[in-house]
């Protein structure tokens, strides 16, 4: 590995590169990263680079916690090593190269925090089992002007909803976004403006779920650098207002054995191996959400008849629904099928999300679970009897209703492990403490720019 970062450096050295960002996401989802100079490169790959243990209790507001038993001191490093097959150099920050990093204890042992060994664990795991996983995110965003305080007094386009014509006023962003995005080596399916307030959505190409994760990070970098270089600035928050509708980062998945997708099947319905993923999915939904759109504002946004999926039911292309299968089509063909999971959002890191959703649906198929029939109505519209009689419920949206989902589900806490589980839940409690108290236009705000 040594050798080809000296390659590589060498290479982006020429070609002007003074710096590698080394990219992590936290326990909020909130990016971080060390720039090593391109030089130091193959000794950052070796060696990798000095950073404190406690960014696993870093809350979403920069405040360290210490109120758990597995971090409680300031003492103690971990060392950040870039993933030299995934070097970029960044087409919107020619000076600049960037890598995902791997979090390793001081002597190079794995080190319990690294959420991207969490989920390189889960890969593995169902490798084992004869399954592999497709995933893709789509990116949903507020664009305002560079500056401005908040989105909704100086929206960055003002629609119509999905009209040609919302981004016209964007035009050189939309431009030098979809070369940048290509030349990072991201392929997407499409750009347009969406439902809510100045808001653009993209979609990234399903792969594999290591992959998806690094991609939705660089993703990330690649939309702020060139809203950046257009004066313009992004808003990836779940709620930009209190009223809007908010920004979900709805996450696709297949699930397949050998070259066959498992979640296509007849008709609208997957087969028995892809509806037992499903049923595995939606029996941990509550805990599952729980890590997927884990923020204060994940929960306010997570309300009915906005597309969030509030309650806990799946539906067949039912946009209300948490769970909402995308079955395949004659033109589609079978390996279009899938599942969109859309209480997610960029509050989550993006590694855990991918594990746990892993996790659940592998554990439905191992235990060949069967899911209820699907619903094709909005519950959000239903009595409170009627939603009991099908046993729909509502989906843990307060900090305290999301910590009783982690902590009553026989999977997910499993997946994060003892000590990655009591930093998650640490955070959370941190934020909670912060939030509490506090009108939903502070909460918002406070988190417009967090991501």
């Amino acid at each position: 590995m040594t050798k080809a970062a000296s390659a590589a450096a060498k290479d982006l050295a020429a070609a002007g590169v003074s710096g590698v960002h080394l990219a992590w996401a936290d326990n909020n989802g909130i990016p971080r990263s060390r720039i090593v100079p391109i030089g130091g490169l193959a000794d950052a790959a070796a060696r990798g680079v000095g950073v404190t243990s406690l960014f696993a209790v870093f809350d979403s507001h920069d405040v360290i916690t210490y109120d758990q038993p597995v971090l409680p001191t300031p003492s103690g490093d971990v060392r950040l090593v870039p993933v030299v097959e995934r070097l970029r150099r960044l087409s919107g920050q020619r000076a600049l190269a960037w890598a995902p990093g791997r979090q390793l204890a001081a002597d190079g042992s794995p080190w319990p925090y690294c959420q991207r060994a969490v989920l390189e664990r889960q890969v593995e795991a169902a490798a084992r089992r004869g399954l592999t996983l497709l995933a893709g995110y789509e990116l949903e965003f507020a664009v305002a002007p560079a500056g401005s305080a908040d989105v909704e007094s100086a929206p960055g386009h003002g629609g119509p909803a999905y009209s040609p014509h919302a981004l016209v006023p964007l035009d050189d962003f939309i431009a030098a976004l979809l070369h940048d995005l290509d030349a990072n080596g991201l392929r997407i399916g499409q750009v347009h403006a969406e439902y809510g307030l100045a808001q653009v959505e993209l979609t990234l190409a399903a792969t594999d779920p290591v992959s998806a994760a690094d991609d939705q990070l660089l993703a990330r970098q690649t939309i702020h650098a060139a809203a950046h270089a257009h004066g313009l600035r992004v808003s990836f928050a779940p709620l930009v207002a209190p009223r809007a509708a908010g920004n979900g980062w709805h996450l696709h998945t297949s699930i397949w054995r050998g070259g066959d997708n498992l979640l296509s099947g007849t008709g609208e319905r997957p087969g028995p191996e892809g509806a037992a993923y499903l049923a595995g999915l939606l029996r941990e939904l509550p805990a599952v959400a729980a890590v997927t759109a884990p923020s204060v504002p994940s929960g306010l946004r997570l309300r009915p008849g906005y597309f969030a999926g509030a309650y806990a039911f799946w539906g067949v292309e039912n946009r209300e629904a948490p769970l909402r299968y995308v079955p395949g089509s004659e033109l589609l063909g079978p390996g279009h099928a899938n599942v969109e999971l859309k209480p997610s959002d960029a509050s989550a890191n993006p590694y855990l999300a991918l594990a746990v959703v892993l996790a659940a649906g592998t554990a439905g198929i191992e235990q060949g679970l069967t899911p209820p029939e699907p619903i094709a109505q909005d519950p959000g519209t239903w009595t409170a009897r009627e939603r009991s009689a099908r046993g729909i419920e509502r989906l843990p949206a307060s900090p305290a209703e999301q910590d009783a989902a982690l902590r009553g589900s026989a999977v997910v806490p499993e997946v994060l492990g003892a000590d990655l589980l009591a930093a998650f839940r640490a955070v959370r409690a941190s934020d909670a403490a912060w939030a509490a108290g506090k009108e939903a236009a502070e909460i918002v705000h406070a988190h417009l720019w967090r991501y």
